[in-house]
């Protein structure tokens, strides 16, 4: 159980004390108490990422940061206290003790909270070190932004990232010792059709044509508008909103690109509200990249450009689908260690249920103009330069997306700085080539398990520049191989009893 969050004792109040959490000064954290007033916010929540990717927080009275006097810069100098070894993937029991700092730039009131609440992400460091933390995954985002600044090949690495989520009316599920079962359930499901609702007025959403009729067979049309309104209070900036493919309340919202760690952030709160949102409208939502048999799985599609000196490095007007020769291997780069990648963008057992032919799933390590069965996607809606961007398609909505963009980053880098050519284009359906053209064509691990293997085995780019370090690509495959590889490993599968239980 989590120890109860304790301030960090102050030795000392001075804008230089102040600078030494990532040169942030007292200037920087006047706006606090004026919006704490406007706003007549009444507790400060603050959050912060475990290592798989989950927002954990807690909350102090609004009064704490109210004033600007001792207490106060005590909490943005020293930090507030808390117990590491209650997270996932961070501190043993007997190094536990661990500090947060907020990062004010963050601060905003919180979309869902009904009591007035101003949400503020902080940033991990280590007490004694008085250094951040390596396992904290913004500071990984960071330190990934900083790399690309130091090669000298780009000041800026934008990433858009199109998470998938479904929500459904209900979900039960168990897992003992002598059974294992999921229930699923959705008004809009296919498998309603037959159901007795007094009265049940049809308009179900059939397998695989959710992509994207009208309401009503679009059930959750105004739920979704409420989830972006909510968005757009809270500062994410929101391109399109819409039903997708499977059935049963398949669902995607497309965010403005933003810089990587903003959007590291961005994709935190997106999963927040949505999640919240439902749950107030009496659904839940989930980001399990294959919840449902026999239809489309959700993926997070990521568009990804580098920038320097205001210009998009990936545009050139007589490239391939108008790609730049930086683009290009940024590409290879990508595809080279896509294996590994996966480790981090597809993370999951489930991912890999998703991640099979003919679910419109992007196996295929290639790359393409218009192409979506191929891993890399170059978008073509537009010649525009600014908008010149290419998409890597395998990645899901499980992943950390601080760990995931850090990644396709290094990848990406890694190819440019090595010239890793990525061959040539494939421009035909990859779902029609024969089994002898298919066998030629590499594509990504089939289980976490691969994909785990693949990075103990393909990491040196990933610690570049010190962004990922050996602590943590330890304690990642530590953490996949025993919490959840295994366990699922050594489970049987429901489906096993209908294949075998007779024999």
């Amino acid at each position: 159980m989590a120890k109860k969050p304790v301030k960090m004792a102050s030795e000392k109040q001075s804008e230089t004390k102040l600078r030494w959490n990532g040169g942030i000064s007292e200037s920087d954290i006047q706006h606090i108490p004026k919006i704490i007033k406007e706003k007549n916010i009444k507790i400060i929540d603050l959050k912060f990422n475990d290592l798989p990717g989950l927002w954990q927080h807690f909350s102090i009275p609004a009064s704490e940061l109210e004033e600007m006097d001792d207490i106060t810069r005590s909490i943005w100098v020293d930090g507030i206290g808390f117990d590491g070894s209650s997270i996932r993937g961070f501190q043993k029991i007997q190094e536990s003790d661990m500090i947060l700092i907020p990062d004010p730039s963050t601060a905003i009131v919180d979309p869902v909270c009904e009591v007035p609440s101003l949400s503020i992400i902080c940033d991990i460091y280590d007490p004694l070190t008085r250094k951040p933390y390596t396992r904290d995954p913004r500071y990984i985002a960071k330190k990934a932004e900083k790399y690309l600044k130091d090669t000298g090949i780009a000041d800026s690495v934008f990433f858009g990232p199109e998470a998938e989520f479904f929500i459904f009316n209900s979900i039960r599920f168990d897992q003992t010792e002598n059974s294992g079962y999921y229930f699923i359930d959705s008004d809009e499901a296919d498998w309603n059709t037959g159901r007795d609702e007094n009265p049940n007025l049809g308009y179900k959403i059939r397998f695989k044509e959710g992509y994207f009729p009208v309401p009503p067979h679009d059930s959750i049309q105004d739920l979704r508008s409420r989830i972006i309104l909510k968005m757009l209070e809270a500062g994410i900036k929101v391109e399109v909103h819409h039903h997708e493919v499977a059935t049963a309340g398949q669902c995607e919202i497309d965010m403005k690109f933003d810089k990587l760690t903003k959007m590291g952030d961005n994709l935190l709160l997106y999963k927040y509200i949505i999640k919240n949102m439902a749950k107030k409208a009496g659904m839940v939502a989930t980001f399990m990249p294959k919840p449902l048999f026999a239809d489309n799985g959700s993926g997070m599609h990521c568009h990804q450009s580098l920038w320097k000196n205001g210009v998009n490095l990936f545009y050139d007007k007589n490239g391939y689908a108008l790609l730049s020769q930086t683009a290009k291997y940024y590409i290879g780069g990508l595809l080279k260690h896509a294996n590994s990648l996966m480790a981090f963008c597809a993370p999951t057992t489930n991912s890999y249920k998703r991640l099979v032919p003919g679910y419109e799933a992007p196996v295929n390590l290639v790359y393409s103009a218009r192409n979506r069965s191929a891993a890399v996607r170059i978008p073509m809606y537009s010649d525009n330069p600014k908008s010149k961007r290419i998409e890597f398609r395998p990645p899901d909505p499980a992943c950390n997306g601080y760990l995931a963009f850090s990644a396709m980053l290094m990848a990406g880098l890694d190819g440019i700085k090595n010239k890793i050519d990525p061959g040539e284009p494939t421009d035909k359906d990859l779902f029609d080539l024969s089994e002898a053209e298919l066998s030629k064509i590499p594509t990504v691990p089939s289980s976490l398990r691969r994909a785990v293997d693949a990075l103990e085995a393909d990491y040196d780019y990933l610690l570049k520049g010190g962004v990922f370090t050996k602590d943590v690509i330890d304690v990642w495959l530590e953490y996949k191989r025993k919490r959840e590889i295994d366990p699922m490993r050594m489970r049987p599968h429901p489906y096993e009893f209908y294949l075998y239980f007779d024999i």
